[in-house]
């Protein structure tokens, strides 16, 4: 029996034509038809936000000058004052800032000296504003301190008794200053800060443990006799020097608080 070799059967390969173009194809026409989107956005553009919003943007990368920082409402930079870190407030809005803060010093002022009042111990203290805030003077020495000591007198806590709670509830920061006056020609300085030191740090103590004052808002200062109010030349004079000032610190700017002093004299009844 004769075998014949078979040829194995070849599959004819179905022949496709490349259709990899295609996507390509498409490709392209999304491109153009997003192209064609952003012309017909463009073009339907409110012309005055598209200028506003052009120099906003220079404005902020520096590229040109422009009078306007954004399309808000607002304070109108100079050219020149475009890059400063702090803007420029109108003298009006300083003005009024400075009344306000005057105005709650000076309710401030008028609580204490009313208490002090129903004391009888209104002649006793001092109150002036000025640029660093309401100063409260603990006027003359001898009232409040004995000779040379720094221990408070009873009329001192009496003071402080009426003080303290008024500053309390603030949130203003306090300054305890204690000051001496230079009697003797040639005299230790450094006994002059002691005592003024010690003085002041014995106000704080009492503000702190009886009066309610934070300790984190309040500090002692001793100057000595660096700081006089007067020349010293009188015994009144002398007098006036040997105090402790109990400062309530402002936090307002400096521009703001430059321009207390006259707002504070113009409407700030004397007491």
């Amino acid at each position: 029996m004769s075998t014949s070799r078979r040829r194995p059967k070849q599959h004819e390969e179905d022949e496709h034509p490349d259709e990899r173009w295609m996507a390509s194809y498409m490709d392209m026409v999304t491109v153009l038809m997003c192209m064609f989107i952003v012309l017909f956005a463009m073009s339907t553009v409110d012309a005055k936000k598209f200028s506003q919003l052009k120099e906003s943007l220079a404005t902020g990368f520096g590229a040109e000058e422009t009078n306007t920082v954004d399309t808000a409402v607002g304070i109108i930079v100079p050219p020149e004052q475009v890059d400063d870190e702090e803007v420029i407030e109108p003298e009006a809005s300083l003005a009024a800032l400075a009344a306000q803060e005057v105005q709650d010093l000076t309710e401030l002022q008028d609580a204490i000296y009313a208490g002090l009042q129903e004391k009888g111990l209104e002649e006793a203290v001092r109150f002036e504003i000025d640029e660093r805030g309401l100063t409260i003077r603990l006027v003359s020495s001898d009232m409040f301190f004995d000779p040379d000591m720094a221990d408070l007198t009873a009329q001192a806590v009496q003071v402080l008794d009426t003080v303290g709670p008024a500053l309390a509830p603030t949130t203003y920061e306090v300054s305890v200053e204690g000051h001496t006056a230079q009697v003797r020609q040639f005299a230790d300085n450094a006994l002059d800060w002691e005592l003024s030191s010690s003085r002041s740090v014995n106000v704080l103590r009492y503000l702190v443990s009886n009066g309610g004052v934070t300790q984190e808002r309040i500090k002692a200062v001793g100057y000595g006799e660096s700081r006089p109010l007067t020349p010293g030349k009188t015994a009144e004079e002398l007098a006036r020097n040997r105090r402790v000032d109990i400062v309530v610190l402002s936090g307002q700017r400096e521009d703001v608080r430059a321009l207390m002093p006259a707002i504070a004299a113009e409407g700030t009844p004397g007491s």
